[in-house]
């Protein structure tokens, strides 16, 4: 059963309901492998997201962190015997480039794995994604990028939503004609469990240009 966490970022700790749903989950804990989103900056290591982990009390016997410093042979290799792959936040636009570079969206959606991603990482698993001035990015040109795609929507992850729900609506209404998308902030999580989608947090559902709150399930 396929199994997907699109998380926001959380300024202190997984919050306990979604840290004893990730445990229910992540039941193999052979290896964790996470794939950077600054892959040229070694010192971005993902310690922030494995303290949440380490929080829930989710440890590994494995770590590895796929950036410029592994081969590109290296980090398919670990994908396909991950227990848990996890896409760290930061730099969007990075990791969607690195992800094509080293061709890994294919074999992550073939993985048996538990997939996460916060922030940037949660954008890039998703279908599709826009990146704009609006939303934050320095472009001067909106474009809409392919992810992942492990489920068929899209994800507006980490931005400051409630602030700005007129500009989020507006901004997305064209994406949101083609498919669903899921906008959070802060200490949020989408769960896509098998067929069922649980939401942690104040999660927004922008679809055919509408925007609703949706009710938490986790």
């Amino acid at each position: 059963m396929k199994t997907h966490y699109y998380l926001g970022w959380f300024n202190d700790f997984f919050p306990k309901n979604l840290s004893r749903a990730l445990q229910e989950d992540i039941v193999d804990r052979k290896s964790l492998v996470m794939i950077s989103s600054n892959p040229f900056l070694y010192e971005d290591d993902g310690a922030t997201e494995r303290s949440w982990l380490d929080q829930a009390d989710i440890i590994f016997d494995e770590y590895y962190l796929i950036n410029y410093r592994v081969q590109k042979e290296e980090a398919q290799v670990l994908i396909q015997n991950a227990s848990t792959i996890f896409l760290l936040g930061g730099n969007t636009l990075n990791q969607n480039d690195f992800l094509m570079e080293y061709e890994m969206s294919d074999l992550i959606k073939k993985s048996k794995a538990v997939v996460m991603g916060a922030s940037a990482g949660a954008i890039n698993m998703s279908a599709k994604w826009l990146c704009s001035k609006s939303l934050g990015y320095k472009v001067e040109i909106s474009s809409v990028y392919d992810g992942i795609g492990l489920d068929d929507f899209s994800v507006l992850s980490h931005f400051d939503l409630e602030n700005n729900i007129a500009l989020v609506q507006s901004e997305l209404s064209p994406l949101s004609e083609q498919m669903n998308i899921y906008a959070s902030n802060k200490d949020c999580a989408v769960r896509i469990k098998g067929d069922k989608i649980d939401i942690l947090g104040k999660v927004y559902l922008i679809s055919q240009s509408k925007i609703q709150k949706l009710d938490e399930t986790l």
